[in-house]
């Protein structure tokens, strides 16, 4: 059991309490990112599903062959997290060895992790139902023409389809991902979990646990509380300090530490047959950053990048709006706690603030070529996001400067990627407007 979670002791012991009869009806992983977490939770799902009993990965039932192509019926996935990278590094491992089963597998999950999230329980009367339906179809329709169990496969074809399955997961995960876990989303999961399975038993796996809205943590509370009989349920989470302990105490951990770097090696050796993925950057090593920043190297923009921009634009931000109120006595606290967050990590990466609002945006859209690739200016805002959470803690978060500060960027963001995303609007000029609107308000602050 649990052969391919490699590094965590994590896994040992959920054999043990597994084969000791043990097994507890609610679970938390925590950890930080690429610590394994969710393959785990993958994993618990195959292992409890499996008409042979024994758990072994290769195991020849169809449950376990379904739960391998994450295509069982039993197995409800919910919780917003980045799958771009992790799809393109699966493709690349593909076209390395397009012969081998293993990375075709590795590619199918890849796209159906972020396929799990759009299934036709969670959106039920969902308004963007309409808008993702032709993507959700694309991308199931391109994945079952590729030929995985073909005897001769055509090289030719598979990249094709190949290719429109990347693009089209780019496009879903880019209109269709949300920052956190809607209410309705875990409400219907909930009642899902106490329908009869149609295997052995079900698992119900919540991502990024922490991020649920206080509404979604009532409703999940209210299904810990009473455990449907025959279901799982696992919450996976970065950050359990962000969590209710109400929640916590309902809940058996398992941790998941930060691999050392040979154990991040193996990883990518061993899941996406590379082994010339260069050495691990200054600082990244035995954090987990390891296998991130390999992921992330497939991306059109390396987060890396994408979050320099997003430190430029805000200390950018920061600055033009200080020009403006600096014969108006004192800055609000917000705000220059803003740009001295961001100001150094934009000069570390070669950026100097921009007084300029059109310059500033010209800036940003050249370093993220222009936005062209499907999701970056989403991944651009969510950075930007961050970074103002990140600027404005403690009292500031309280203060009704930090309170003001916060809601005008969530709201220029959401502005900015319905203007891109949905109506095809000039990034440049939306990023303009934006720097414009963050003058105006913060002049009220």
């Amino acid at each position: 059991m649990f052969d391919n979670i490699l590094g965590q002791a994590a896994s040992e012991r959920l054999t043990a309490d597994i084969t000791g009869g043990a097994m507890a009806p609610s679970m938390l992983f925590s950890g930080p990112p690429a610590s394994g977490k969710g393959t785990a939770a993958l994993e618990l799902g195959r292992v409890i599903s499996c008409e042979q009993g024994e758990g072994r990965w290769n195991c020849p039932c169809p449950a376990c062959a379904r739960h391998r192509l994450l295509l069982h019926p039993d197995l409800m996935a919910l919780g917003s997290r980045p799958f771009a990278a992790e799809i393109a590094a699966a493709l690349h491992a593909c076209y390395r060895e397009p012969e081998a089963p293993h990375t075709r597998t590795l590619f199918i999950r890849a796209a159906r992790k972020l396929l799990l999230r759009f299934s036709p329980v969670l959106l039920e009367d969902d308004p963007k139902l309409a808008k993702l339906i032709p993507l959700i179809t694309a991308l199931n329709e391109d994945l079952e023409e590729l030929d995985f169990e073909g005897e001769e496969l055509d090289q030719a074809k598979f990249k094709k389809r190949g290719d429109a399955v990347l693009k089209s997961a780019f496009k879903l995960e880019a209109g269709g991902m949300g920052d956190t876990i809607p209410v309705g989303h875990v409400r219907r999961a909930a009642y899902w979990s106490r329908l009869a399975p149609a295997g052995r038993r079900k698992l119900l796996l919540i991502e990024n646990a922490d991020r649920m809205q206080e509404s979604g943590r009532n409703a999940l509370l209210k299904i810990l509380e009473e455990p449907p009989e025959r279901a799982v349920i696992v919450l996976t989470t970065a950050h359990s300090g962000a969590m209710l302990p109400t929640i916590l105490s309902r809940l058996r951990p398992y941790r998941f530490y930060p691999r050392g770097e040979d154990a991040e090696n193996e990883v990518i050796r061993r899941v996406f047959r590379d082994s010339g993925a260069g050495e691990p950057a200054p600082g990244m090593a035995g954090t987990g950053n390891r296998i991130t920043a390999y992921l992330d190297s497939f991306l059109p923009v390396p987060d890396e990048r994408i979050s320099a921009l997003a430190a430029f634009f805000a200390a950018s931000l920061a600055y033009q709006a200080a020009l403006a109120l600096r014969n108006r006595g004192p800055l609000p606290e917000a705000l220059v706690a803003l740009g001295k967050r961001a100001a150094p990590l934009a000069e570390a990466a070669g950026l100097e603030k921009s007084g300029d609002g059109g310059l500033a945006a010209a800036q940003v859209v050249a370093g993220a070529e222009r936005f062209d690739a499907p999701g970056l200016f989403s991944r651009f805002l969510a950075a930007l996001l961050s970074l103002v959470s990140e600027s404005i803690g403690g009292e500031l978060a309280a203060g009704p400067g930090g309170i003001a500060l916060a809601d005008t960027c969530r709201r220029l963001s959401a502005e900015a990627a319905s203007a891109v995303n949905v109506y095809n609007q000039s990034p440049a000029l939306v990023l303009e407007r934006y720097s414009a609107e963050f003058r105006r308000i913060a002049a009220a602050l």
